[in-house]
């Protein structure tokens, strides 16, 4: 289980690294989605100032693609570190009131049942959809357009790095319920400072993360 968990931290600097590499592209992303917008409300303004092949430059269809590629980037890059920080939405009505033990075997099961599954469609899938794209080495048809096959590469990365990822958080969680100290789920010091507080729903301080 030592092992297992090395592999674990690697895997979790991984996601983080590329977690915090998107955070960066939003930024360029606000960036860009800004110059899209003083162009476009703009256009006459730069035209007669800078002269129309200036506007035309500043307005064309690459900055607008490249807009919705950063999106992309973000969005798919981004899944696996919003995995692991538990960033997800939840749809909590009595989740948050569960034990630290329960909690951790209903993320357990939904890992195995539900997130699984649902990457090895999005790669089943996918694949065969990116393999069009590569062998037509397609482009986006308007003027001034980006190529389209290296980000429809990313979601085969996207899935890739969700079940990657599942395969962490599955790790961490068994050890926690095995007992492994330093188990790295993050139901781990939940537990500890229920037991602390006397347990969740006021059950007594000796049952409480079990």
């Amino acid at each position: 289980m030592k092992f297992l968990l090395a592999v674990t931290r690697g895997i979790d600097a991984t996601t983080t690294l590329l977690g915090r590499a998107t955070s960066w592209a939003s930024l360029v992303l606000v960036l860009v989605g800004v110059h899209n917008v003083v162009a476009r409300y703009g256009y006459q303004w730069i035209r007669r100032a800078f002269g129309d092949q200036v506007a035309a430059a500043l307005s064309n269809n690459t900055y607008l693609e490249l807009q919705t590629l950063l999106y992309n980037v973000i969005f798919l890059i981004g899944a696996a570190y919003v995995l692991r920080i538990d960033g997800h939405v939840r749809v909590d009505i009595l989740f948050s009131r569960l034990r630290a033990r329960t909690r951790a075997w209903i993320d357990v099961l939904g890992t195995l049942f539900m997130l699984f599954p649902f990457a090895w469609m999005g790669l089943y899938f996918g694949h065969t959809y990116v393999a069009r794209s590569w062998s037509q080495l397609e482009f986006s048809p308007n003027p001034g357009g980006l190529a389209r096959y290296p980000i429809k590469t990313l979601i085969i990365v996207a899935f890739a790095l969700l079940v990657v990822q599942g395969l962490s958080q599955l790790i961490k969680h068994l050890a926690f319920l095995g007992g492994v100290p330093n188990s790295g789920s993050r139901y781990a010091d939940e537990a500890a400072t229920t037991a602390d507080d006397g347990g969740p729903l006021g059950a007594p301080a000796d049952a409480a993360g079990r």
